[in-house]
């Protein structure tokens, strides 16, 4: 799923939450190639970034690491509904 799938698909789920919306919230975390995001700035100043249970961003020496949650987990085991 690229970037615009992404947004597409989120927007749909929301309703109420328009396709710029979405991108302009997917930009400020996520970052673009001409300004980071709020996850790469945290892990720049190597905090680690806790989305819940959905899992957590941090930093592996000088790369960036992904820890899934049990949510996520759970779900892509069909352990959830």
């Amino acid at each position: 799923m690229d970037k615009a799938r992404m947004i597409e698909a989120t927007a749909g789920r929301a309703e109420s939450i328009s396709g710029e919306d979405v991108e302009r919230v997917c930009d400020a975390l996520f970052g673009t190639v001409e300004r980071p995001g709020v996850i790469a700035e945290g892990l720049k100043q190597d905090v680690t970034v806790v989305l819940g249970s959905f899992g957590r961003f941090r930093m592996n020496d000088r790369d960036a690491a992904f820890d899934p949650g049990t949510a996520l987990t759970e779900y892509l085991r069909s352990e959830t509904r």
